[in-house]
């Protein structure tokens, strides 16, 4: 009987649907995970911050999102024995590896959305006409 350790590299084939890389790439692909590492890549930052700097997140979705993202090993929560209680989260140096991916994507997001939405007009307007009868 082989026993692995639980730091051996294992093959992972995210087209499989047993592979563990799936839930990985579904939780670092979330927008708000990329969101929160592009923030986090700047400095450390207290929950409210993040929360006031990021339109449109929830205090549920930011916490939920924080933990997944600690829970994986991405950001490190430290917290401060001050009055009142202070918390603040950075990036873990494995979190720091994502930063060229996601700058990446934000990158291309912000130099293409104007063909991305040129596209989707494109789409709409032909979606939009009748078909014509044969």
């Amino acid at each position: 009987m082989v026993t692995k350790s639980p730091l051996s590299v294992e093959h992972h084939d995210i087209y499989e649907t047993s592979c563990q890389a799936r839930g990985a790439l579904a939780r670092i692909a979330d927008k708000w995970a990329v969101l929160l590492v592009l923030l986090l890549q700047q400095r450390p930052y207290r929950f409210n911050e993040m929360r006031r700097t990021i339109e449109g997140l929830s205090q549920k979705m930011l916490t939920q999102t924080l933990r997944n993202l600690e829970r994986d090993g991405l950001v490190l929560r430290e917290g401060y024995s001050t009055t009142p209680p202070q918390v603040e989260y950075s990036l873990t140096p494995l979190g720091q590896t994502l930063c060229a991916a996601v700058s990446g994507m934000r990158e291309w997001t912000e130099t293409h959305v104007d063909d991305v939405l040129a596209a989707q007009a494109a789409f709409d307007a032909r979606a939009a006409r009748p078909l014509l009868p044969k």
